[in-house]
């Protein structure tokens, strides 16, 4: 288990410069083994609890903030690798395969000059956050549903803004889209942003309230002309005392899965509210899918014919991409960071997320490990998976490339930690 982590993770740095190959190797060795946890985030407690030199620990730091490496590169090696699997499967709906974006963020409430921002639920307001896009397919490996990270997508430089990161990550998602893949968005995006962003397939979540308008006039009656289309509202909501009636669906159908009854109501060809009908229009399909155990009904759209089951699924699909961030906060302890360089607090959250995914994938790939004997039905998790690398050093004997090395260059007559940095101040003061 230990030799097969080492060679995964040094399949995906072999092609790093020398040097800097060796040091990142033993960085993502201390996030995947968890050894942030139990030092609360210090990354220099983590790294030496794995059995590192002193050199060694300066060298895996040093790597993470100045090393010649992106994120890009390596998420691009993982993807590959993936997909070399003979166990790992896409999973396609009527040809098409889901595409999911979504925003995660790293709580910086001490960081000066933070970047940017996130909504937190429980303080009710807008913290300083490290925000990131986060772009990936889905598939599965031995009968486990899983996210792909394509892209991790950082905020603009001159704009921190949560608005500016969806912009450019719906830009670059759609550059990258093929014809047989799909979006899916949660309901935190505006099927407006989808059609500014280009983007010709998707499913996207919609906010219960959500009204649009038919692509054709109303037969003409007394009175002014309507320049918009019927107002269609697919569920009923209260306004004050009046409750305001749902319009009554094109189509109905129903189904059965896992012996419960699964209901869709759907609406075609429609258009968002402000948009005066015309054929050349973008249109899009409204479903509103009841399940028995969801309080109020799925509201999705798109504008793509499909079938009811098929969207549901799709949209269904959405939800793995939530466990890369869970597993990189919580499972490898990246919840809590204290680095303040504008390049390290960028890059900790990446390798954290791609550390994440990893974890997640190695579980997926073994059997599942009890925790102990009150586990009695243990499944393939990635906190499963970490207990077992917990606490374990550095694996030295590992059979791992001969690029693998320390980079033979001639250090000794240079000042080290803060005698070089107090140099390098020095010397930019006298400037």
């Amino acid at each position: 288990m230990i030799d097969y982590t080492i060679s995964v993770l040094s399949i995906l740095l072999v092609s790093l410069p020398l040097g800097t190959n060796l040091a990142l190797l033993h960085f993502m060795w201390m996030l995947v083994s968890g050894a942030l946890l139990p030092h609360r985030g210090a990354i220099f407690p983590a790294l030496k609890a794995t059995g590192l030199s002193d050199a060694a620990t300066r060298r895996a730091w040093a790597a993470l903030r100045k090393g010649v490496w992106r994120i890009a590169l390596l998420l691009g090696a993982w993807r590959e690798y993936v997909k070399a699997l003979p166990d790992w499967q896409p999973r396609r709906y009527e040809g098409y395969l889901p595409v999911i974006v979504d925003v995660t963020a790293f709580w910086r409430p001490a960081l000066q000059n933070c970047p940017s921002q996130h909504y937190h639920p429980a303080a009710q307001r807008a913290l300083p956050a490290i925000i990131f896009g986060i772009c990936g397919e889905v598939g599965e490996l031995h009968g486990q549903r899983l996210a792909l990270p394509r892209a991790f997508e950082r905020i603009h430089p001159a704009d921190g803004s949560e608005k500016r990161l969806w912009e450019a990550l719906l830009q670059h998602t759609h550059q990258a889209l093929a014809q047989d893949e799909i979006l899916v968005v949660d309901a935190g995006v505006k099927v407006a942003a989808l059609h500014k962003a280009q983007i010709k397939r998707y499913v996207l979540r919609l906010a219960v309230n959500f009204t649009a308008r038919r692509n054709f006039l109303p037969e003409a009656h007394p009175g002014r002309p309507c320049k918009y289309g019927a107002l269609v509202r697919p569920l009923p909501r209260k306004y004050k005392e009046k409750t305001l009636s749902a319009t009554a669906p094109d189509a109905t159908a129903t189904w059965l899965e896992h012996g419960r009854e699964i209901r869709a109501e759907i609406w075609r060809g429609l258009v968002l509210n402000k948009t005066i009908p015309d054929p050349a229009n973008e249109t899009f399909d409204v479903y509103a899918i009841y399940a028995p155990e969801f309080k109020e009904p799925w509201l999705l759209a798109t504008p793509v014919t499909l079938k009811p089951q098929s969207v549901q699924a799709i949209y269904r699909d959405r939800w793995p991409v939530e466990q890369i961030p869970l597993s990189a906060k919580q499972m490898v302890g990246a919840q809590r960071q204290f680095v303040h360089n504008p390049e390290s607090v960028q890059r900790l959250p990446e390798l954290a997320l791609l550390a994440g995914s990893i974890l997640s994938f190695l579980a997926a790939s073994f059997p599942p490990t009890p925790t102990g004997f009150w586990d009695r039905a243990p499944k393939r998790t990635p906190g499963r998976f970490r207990r077992l690398l917990m606490g374990q050093p550095f694996p030295k004997d590992a059979t791992i490339s001969a690029q693998f090395r320390e980079k033979a260059s001639v250090t000794v007559h240079l000042p080290k930690g803060i005698l070089a940095r107090r140099l390098k101040t020095g010397t930019a003061a006298v400037t």
